[in-house]
């Protein structure tokens, strides 16, 4: 199994408001998926997110914890995406710093 992807997204808006704003984008990102995956999935344990999203045979979850100045993920990528994983990680980096500077 490929090594897990993992990155870190600081934030200075303390640990209530940024689960409050991923909160609201997930939302927006549900949307975004549901036009080609079968299954996308989320709960909450206290200030951890665990997601699993279907798409097109292919399995990644994950989950993403909500620090004081930090947000934390880690997501198991099937082997084929997990070539891709640096563009993967660009992206899900940068629209995770998008949702916590939204005002």
């Amino acid at each position: 199994m490929p090594k897990p992807l993992t990155l870190s997204i600081p934030h200075s808006l303390g640990r209530a408001e940024a689960k409050r704003r991923l909160v609201d984008g997930m939302g927006e990102v549900r949307t975004r998926l549901s036009a080609f995956a079968a299954s996308v999935e989320e709960s909450w344990t206290d200030d951890r997110l665990n997601f699993r999203v279907v798409a097109l045979a292919q399995t990644i979850a994950g989950h993403i914890d909500v620090l004081d100045d930090s947000v934390e993920m880690e997501v198991q990528l099937p082997w084929a995406l997990a070539l891709l994983a640096e563009k993967i990680k660009h992206k899900v980096s940068r629209q995770g710093t998008l949702m916590l500077e939204k005002k």
